[in-house]
């Protein structure tokens, strides 16, 4: 009985997701991740043309479970607006106490692809990044804020850098801290 072409495909990128989020991209081969979801590396190569497009797509499987996960948070919280935006990063910051967390996987990618701007898996990371500033900026015009576009601007790199400074320092409290500032930027608008 032939295998399902979608499951080994959601396999790989299961194992993809465990490798590369832990390790790195670079740290990971093709074969760590052929071993780890139970196929030949020729298997993978049918699935995927090269680790460039593996890579790639690990981000892009990504990018609508984590925009997921910041929603639900957001909605799950009742209040203001910018009582809304603190619950996205005091979730991050819930995370970010657990021993297994690295940061962010399309922050992290993009900077072990720094010399490689053009990279499909910068793309897809750049990608996630501008549809989640733009949900923010939907949710702000929804409720009513002056220049949504520019808050989400400003809430994003906010989150960008409690990210950062959380990975560096292995300290939540600078994803809460960067949530304080943003509850205030966004408090601050009519």
């Amino acid at each position: 009985m032939p295998r399902d072409s979608t499951e080994t495909r959601k396999r790989i990128l299961a194992a993809a997701n465990r490798l590369f989020y832990a390790e790195g991209i670079r740290a990971v081969s093709v074969d760590a991740v052929a071993e780890k979801a139970g196929i030949t590396k020729k298997t993978l190569y049918y699935h995927f043309k090269s680790k460039d497009e593996l890579v790639a797509e690990y981000l892009k499987s990504r990018d609508q479970p984590n925009l997921d996960t910041f929603r639900k948070w957001f909605d799950e919280t009742d209040g203001p607006l910018a009582d809304k935006v603190f619950a996205i990063f005091s979730g991050v910051a819930r995370g970010a106490k657990h021993p297994k967390w690295r940061g962010c996987g399309f922050l992290r990618t993009a900077g072990e692809l720094a010399n490689m701007p053009g990279h499909p898996a910068v793309k897809a990371g750049a990608a996630h990044k501008k549809r989640f500033e733009q949900w923010l900026a939907d949710m702000f015009a929804a409720g009513g804020i002056a220049s949504p576009a520019t808050l989400a601007r400003r809430v994003s790199l906010l989150m960008e850098g409690a990210f950062a400074s959380a990975l560096i320092h292995r300290d939540p409290a600078y994803v809460l801290e960067a949530g304080e500032a943003a509850r205030e930027m966004v408090s601050r608008r009519p």
